[in-house]
């Protein structure tokens, strides 16, 4: 999975170099790179001036099997291809019956079949696409590889961004990537002649606050800055809507579980124990260190087993329904920092 981000790269790079394949089977729960990957061949396989005559896009709900292998089967119109594109795939009743133009496709046709929500269960069908063409399926992404995301984003922009700026996107919007591909491109536009992007920038544009977010949150338990932890439980208190306890606990399970990983690692320099906690920079590394003179690895156990009690207490586990997500937060920081 860690190399999600780097498969969609290369698919698109293929693309835009005009290597196209005569099927494309795009399938899974991640519909950002799916939708992405249709929308570059739709760009690059035509001209526009073949389109009017050699481009279809037909949707599963709507679509009839012998009318798409119609279509797919014939010849382009003063153009060397023609692209059939079927979006909602999973939606298609006679998506099996497929196999019938696939076992006798036609070569100058681009036909892409745009499957989400899931995989294709037919393996007779996928196993014939994959014999001419190309069956990709993409898994939603761990939150913890969404910040290679943002910066692989932004970088074929040209641009970078923030590390912290990074993780106060990566944290407010979790995994949603068409999200964060919106918020990213909103971002571009405003920041100007500037090539990086800050984390005033989010602030001001995103509406993500740089001071009260659950990256700082989690910066002042690692220092047992009493008096900040509570002031940014405050404030998520007083805003419940945007600031759950649910990805507030799974960052802190992340990081303490890392920090675990980190008194039994092997390889204790800087370039060991960013091989080993799958961290990016030396800035990430900075917190674990802070968190390594703070929390010995007793403690780091006994956290870890909090963690996993809070999340069901969050769950409405053993609690009352009056219980909210702030005072479950200030009681679960009390036991960590003390």
């Amino acid at each position: 999975m860690a190399q999600a981000n780097d498969k969609y790269l290369q698919i698109i790079s293929n693309i835009k170099k005009g290597e196209l394949k005569p099927v494309y089977l795009l399938m899974g729960d991640e519909s950002y790179y799916i939708d992405s990957i249709t929308d570059t061949i739709i760009e690059n396989a035509l001209d526009d001036s073949e389109r009017d005559f050699n481009q279809t896009i037909l949707y599963g709900l709507d679509a009839e099997i012998s009318s798409l292998i119609n279509t797919a089967k014939r010849y382009p119109m003063m153009s060397s291809r023609q692209l059939v594109v079927l979006k909602e795939a999973q939606m298609f009743d006679d998506i099996d019956d497929i196999i019938l133009y696939v076992e006798h496709y036609q070569p100058s046709t681009v036909f892409v079949i745009n499957y989400k929500g899931g995989v294709l269960k037919n393996k007779k069908l996928i196993t014939a696409i994959e014999k001419i063409g190309a069956v990709y399926e993409f898994k939603k992404l761990y939150e913890n590889q969404v910040p290679k995301f943002i910066t692989d984003y932004l970088q074929n922009y040209f641009l970078k961004i923030e590390p912290k700026a990074v993780a106060m996107l990566s944290d407010y919007i979790g995994n949603d990537l068409s999200r964060i591909a919106g918020e990213l491109d909103k971002l571009r536009i405003v920041i100007g002649d500037s090539k990086e992007i800050t984390a005033h920038l989010v602030e001001d544009n995103i509406g993500i606050s740089k001071d009260y977010n659950n990256f700082e949150f989690l910066a002042a338990l690692v220092r047992k800055d009493v008096y900040k932890v509570n002031k940014i439980i405050n404030y998520f208190e007083s805003n419940p809507k945007n600031n759950s306890i649910i990805p507030t606990i799974r960052m802190m399970f992340n990081f303490f579980s890392n920090l675990l990983l980190m008194y039994y690692a092997p390889d204790k320099s800087d370039a060991g124990l960013l091989k080993e906690l799958n961290l990016k920079t030396t800035f990430q590394l900075k917190e674990y260190n802070t968190a390594k003179n703070n929390y010995n690895v007793f403690k780091c156990v006994d956290i870890i087993a909090l963690l996993r009690e809070y999340d069901a207490k969050s769950k409405g586990v053993g609690v009352s329904t009056s219980t909210t997500d702030a005072s479950l937060l200030r009681e679960l920081s009390y036991k960590i920092m003390h």
